[in-house]
């Protein structure tokens, strides 16, 4: 039996979280996905699942924070605008209608060395539709595919 999706919770490099309902995600692409194993700040070795690339669009209504994602400068900004403040999602949990949840990391190169901003993550929004279009991928960015839409 297939796992179905209910959400994605991304996990941004300060701490802060943003929980995106199913119902508000558009196009999504999560490029191979593969299992490794290693061993994180020092803790205990654990599998992991790095992705090569990623693309979202989210809808308009999902510029919102959930009650359980203690989040204050998605309170302060709005999820929206915290998305292209900083360019620091580092992975993200699928969360499944059966409980069950997968971490999957995204691609990450600090831009300056202090590890806050991802040099592979790209984010705008749409001037017609409003939605939010993020792509975390070290060969193309937001303009290469989502191009047409962001106008």
């Amino acid at each position: 039996m297939a796992r179905e999706m209910k959400a994605l919770k991304f996990l941004f490099r300060n701490g802060e979280t943003w929980t995106v309902d199913r119902r508000f995600i558009g196009d999504l692409w999560i490029k191979q996905i593969t299992t490794s194993y290693g061993r994180i700040n020092g803790g205990e070795f654990v599998e992991i699942h790095p992705c090569a690339g990623f693309k979202i669009e989210i809808f308009q209504e999902g510029d919102q924070v959930a009650t359980h994602d203690i989040n204050l400068g998605g309170l302060e900004l709005g999820m929206f605008s915290r998305a292209l403040k900083y360019q620091d999602i580092e992975r993200m949990e699928i969360l499944y209608r059966t409980g069950a949840s997968e971490i999957v990391y995204f691609p990450y190169k600090d831009t300056d060395g202090d590890g806050l901003d991802n040099v592979y993550q790209s984010t705008k929004i749409s001037e017609s539709t409003k939605n939010l279009y993020i792509v975390i991928d070290p060969e193309k960015s937001v303009d290469d595919i989502y191009g047409q839409e962001l106008k």
